[in-house]
C-alpha cells in the first residue's frame, strides 16, 4: 500500500475516535443537567405527598403502661380491670384511658383521691364501679378526674356515702372540704345501692335515703348533672328538695321503689326535666298536689306502668288528668288493681259512675286475723260460762282452802307463842315427864 494512503486511514481513524468521545461527553452533561433540574421537583413533591399524609393522621395517643391483671385498649381508649380480686384501683393506670371498667372487684372502700395519679388521668371519661362491694366512699373519692362525665356505682352495698362524694371533681386542691368544688359528671347511677337489712328496716332506709339526698344536695356539686337514676333502692317516700341542687337534670329514674305519692317532691325547680320513670312503685293514686307538679312541667314524659292503682272515688282526678294530658307514656295500659271487681279496667275508660268509695274487700290475711279473733272470743264465752253454771262448787272449793289456810295460820302462831316465852317453853318440853 501506498505512503499516503496509510496516512490517510490513520487520520481517519483518530478523527473517528474523536467523534465518539465527543458524541459520550455531550451525552454524560445532558444526562447530569436533566437529573439535577428534575431533582428539586421530585424532592419538592414527595416532600409535600409526605407533609400531606402526616397532617392528615390524628396524632398517636400517648404512651402508656398497663397494669398487670387488667386489659388495656389503647386504640380504643379502655382500660378492663373485671373480677381480678383488686383491693384498690392500680396507681400505674394509662394516661390515654378514657373508659375504666372495674367491676367485680373487692374494693369495700372508696378512699380520698382514690384515682390520684401521676401523671394525672386527665382523659377518662366514663368510670364502671358496679358490683365492687363498695361500702363507703369517702370525701373527694374521685378528685383529680376533670374530664369524668359518666359514673356507675350500682349494686353495690353503700352504708356510707361521704356528703362531698362528688365534690371537687375537677381539681385537685381539696375544695371538697368545703363542697365548693362542682364536679363534671353528667350522668349518674346509684342503682340496687341499698345496704343488707338491718331489724329496724323503717329507720334503716330512711337513713339510707337522707344520706343519698345530702350526697346530691352537697353544695351543688352535681350542678352539671344531666341524667340521675336511682331504681331498685325500696325508697318509700323521697325527702323534701332532694333533686334541688340539679338544676340542669333532664332524666330521672326512680322505678323499682316503693313509692306511695310524690308528696313535697318539689319538681317544679327541676325546669329542664324530660323525662320520670316511675313504674314498680306502690302508687295507688296521683293526688291534686302531685297533678300540679307534673302539669308545671309541659315538656316532661312520665312512666308509670305497675303500679297498685286504687280505683275509687279518689281516683277521679287523675283519671280525669290522664284523658286529658300527653305526658304519661302508655297510659292506655294503665289499670286498675283494687278492688277486685274492676281489677285490670283501663283507667283511661272509667267513668264518674265507676268510682265510688265504699268499703274495701278484706284481703285474706285479714280475713284470717277476723276468724282467728272470733274464735278465741267463743272460747273465752265458753270458760266464763263454765264458771258461772259452778259457781257453787267453786265458792265451796275457795271456803276450803280458806280453811285450811287459817289452821295452818294458827298452828304458826301458836309455837310462835310457845317459843317466845321460856317458861311455857320449858313446860312444854318436860309435858311427857
Amino acid at each position: 500500500m501506498p505512503r499516503g494512503c496509510a496516512r490517510g486511514s490513520a487520520a481517519g481513524d483518530r478523527r473517528l475516535r474523536l467523534a465518539r468521545l465527543l458524541l459520550v461527553f455531550l451525552g454524560w452533561v445532558s444526562s447530569s443537567t436533566g437529573t439535577s433540574s428534575s431533582s428539586p421537583s421530585s424532592s419538592s413533591t414527595s416532600s409535600s405527598s409526605l407533609s400531606s399524609s402526616v397532617s392528615a393522621q390524628p396524632p398517636p395517643p400517648p404512651p402508656g403502661h398497663c397494669p398487670a391483671l387488667c386489659e388495656c385498649s389503647e386504640a380504643a381508649r379502655t382500660v378492663k380491670c373485671v373480677n381480678r380480686n383488686l383491693t384498690k384501683v392500680p396507681e400505674d393506670l394509662p394516661r390515654y384511658v378514657r373508659n375504666l371498667f372495674f367491676t367485680g372487684n373487692p374494693l369495700t372502700v372508696l378512699p380520698a383521691g382514690a384515682f390520684a395519679s401521676l401523671p394525672p388521668l386527665a382523659e377518662l371519661a366514663a368510670l364502671n364501679l358496679s358490683g365492687s362491694r363498695l361500702q363507703k366512699v369517702s370525701a373527694g373519692a374521685f378528685e383529680h378526674l376533670p374530664s369524668l362525665r359518666q359514673l356507675d356505682l350500682s349494686h353495690n352495698p353503700l352504708e356510707v356515702l361521704s356528703p362531698f362524694a362528688f365534690s371537687g371533681g375537677g381539681g385537685g386542691g381539696g375544695s371538697n372540704a368545703s363542697g365548693l368544688g362542682r364536679s363534671p359528671l353528667t350522668e349518674l347511677f346509684l342503682n340496687d345501692i341499698l345496704p343488707p337489712e338491718d331489724k329496724d328496716n323503717q329507720n334503716q332506709t330512711r337513713s339510707f335515703v337522707g344520706m343519698v339526698a345530702a350526697a346530691l344536695q352537697s353544695g351543688g356539686a352535681l350542678g352539671n348533672l344531666l341524667r340521675l337514676e336511682l331504681s331498685g333502692n325500696k325508697f318509700f317516700y323521697l325527702p323534701r328538695d332532694m333533686f334541688s341542687g340539679l338544676p340542669k337534670l333532664k332524666h330521672l329514674d326512680l322505678h323499682n321503689n316503693s313509692l306511695v305519692g310524690l308528696g313535697s317532691l318539689a319538681l317544679g325547680n327541676l325546669t329542664q326535666l324530660e323525662s320520670l320513670h316511675l313504674g314498680n312503685n306502690a302508687f295507688k293514686a296521683l293526688y291534686n298536689s302531685s297533678l300540679v307538679q307534673l302539669q308545671a312541667l309541659p315538656s316532661l314524659r312520665v312512666n308509670l306502668d305497675s303500679n297498685p292503682w286504687l280505683c275509687d272515688c279518689n281516683i277521679a282526678d287523675m283519671v280525669t288528668w290522664l284523658k286529658e294530658t300527653n305526658m304519661v307514656e302508655g297510659k292506655t295500659t294503665l289499670s286498675c288493681f283494687l278492688p277486685e271487681k274492676m281489677r285490670n279496667r283501663p283507667l283511661v275508660k272509667l267513668n264518674s259512675s265507676d268510682l265510688d268509695c265504699g268499703p274495701l274487700p278484706l284481703d285474706p290475711l285479714q280475713t284470717s286475723y277476723v276468724f282467728l279473733g272470733i274464735v278465741l272470743a267463743l272460747i273465752g264465752a265458753i270458760f266464763l260460762l263454765v264458771l258461772y253454771l259452778n259457781r257453787k262448787g267453786i265458792k265451796k272449793w275457795l271456803y276450803n282452802i280458806r280453811d285450811a289456810c287459817r289452821d295452818h295460820m294458827e298452828g304458826y302462831h301458836y309455837r310462835y307463842e310457845i317459843n317466845a316465852d321460856p317458861r311455857l317453853t320449858n313446860l312444854s318440853s318436860n309435858s311427857d315427864v
